[in-house]
């Protein structure tokens, strides 16, 4: 046994545990700070230089808050499913590649913890058990409200899980590999999100619905449901799910630049200079923060951008619009690289087409949305 490999392997996993934990603290405050300053506000401003102690102080209050479970509640149920949500997001990242590997202490360092082979299936398994733990709250809680925001994160996530898994299956047709690594590594020349930029923008959607943000965010709707399936949840188990959210929101976005954004690799018109990772390994990490940091602003602009859609019409969305597309974004890639064969430069019909097809869609959904809008009035 190489007790040096798993001392390596311990310490790696403490570390990117640690990263998530702190980066989920301080993106609470980057999302308040850049609502505020879309909305004209201030934000956090009092806690610490501009307001930098503010998570601290909200960890602080939540864990002296005082713990309630309802008299009728499944308490065991009710107790582990915070737990059962927040462990998926933070063991998703294990198969996500930080940076290359390079020579160190006379050791070769990997900046991550597992390469698996089949590493898209791995985060698409996972992806998939936490909503386990809402269904779990929401049940166990023994209240219709909650019970009713579980049962909408259960049919949301499976009409968009869909769309997501489709998503992949164009990345792993343009990559030929299911492995992170390898994935990265195809992105050397030109990022999947430039040759498949429908498949992208479906990808960051259906992620949109997956982590129940806004406007997809309709299991925890308080003017309906008065905040959901964790409405019966209060001191550090809400802050669980509070933890579980914004910790997937990194994770789903390091996901989201390493398939479809070249991951630890450089921008491609910077693969020949001295900023090249080839060239100098550890600014892998730099490259994959700041598109990290590009994807959450999106992220959190989506939700100042725009209001809560309908349920009827956030399931037809799913099924109608994304699911078709999805499809039509795995086909188009499959046929754009059997045409590549023939000639290289066939390959741009992959994003001509697919982005073809994003355009009408967009048209349909949005002379269907407007023709309900008539009939209503």
């Amino acid at each position: 046994m190489d007790w040096a490999l798993i001392l390596e392997w311990v310490i790696k996993s403490f570390i990117l545990v640690m990263v998530l934990l702190t980066g989920f603290a301080y993106l609470t405050w980057y999302e308040r700070k850049v609502l505020s300053r879309m909305q004209v506000r201030f934000g956090p401003n009092r806690a610490g230089i501009f307001g930098l102690l503010q998570p601290i102080a909200d960890a602080v209050k939540l864990i002296f808050k005082e713990e309630l479970i309802p008299d009728q509640a499944e308490k065991i149920l009710f107790i582990i499913a915070p737990i059962v949500t927040v462990v998926p997001a933070v063991v998703i990242t294990a198969t996500v590649p930080w940076g290359p590997s390079f020579q160190a202490f006379g050791r070769t360092i990997n900046l991550y913890i597992a390469n698996v082979d089949v590493g898209v299936l791995y985060v698409t398994a996972i992806a998939s058990i936490a909503v386990y733990g809402i269904v779990l709250a929401g049940w166990s809680s023994n209240n219709k409200y909650a019970m009713l925001g579980g049962l909408r994160s259960t049919a949301q996530m499976v009409s968009y899980e869909l769309a997501l898994g489709l998503s992949f299956v164009a990345v792993i047709l343009l990559a030929g590999s299911m492995n992170m690594i390898a994935i990265v590594e195809a992105q050397k020349n030109m990022w999947f999100a430039v040759l498949q930029p429908t498949g992208a923008v479906v990808f960051l959607i259906a992620t949109l619905a997956e982590l129940n943000r806004a406007p997809f965010d309709m299991p925890e709707a308080e003017q309906e449901l008065t905040a959901g399936y964790h409405v019966e949840y209060s001191g550090m188990k809400f802050a669980l799910f509070f933890m579980a959210e914004y910790t997937k929101m990194i994770a789903i976005s390091a996901i989201s630049a390493t398939i479809f954004f070249g991951g630890y690799r450089e921008f491609w018109f910077l693969k020949d200079t001295f900023l090249s990772v080839d060239k100098f390994a550890l600014l892998g990490p730099v490259y994959m923060f700041l598109k990290i940091i590009v994807l959450l602003f999106g992220m959190i602009w989506v939700r100042a951008t725009l209001p809560r859609i309908r349920y009827d019409r956030l399931m037809s969305f799913g099924w109608k619009a994304m699911l078709p597309l999805s499809l039509a974004v795995v086909l188009v890639s499959a046929v754009g690289i059997v045409l590549a064969q023939i000639n290289q430069y066939l390959i741009y019909f992959i994003p001509l087409v697919s982005g073809f097809l994003g355009f009408v869609t967009i048209g349909l959904v949005d002379r269907s949305l407007r023709r309900k809008v008539y009939e209503a009035r």
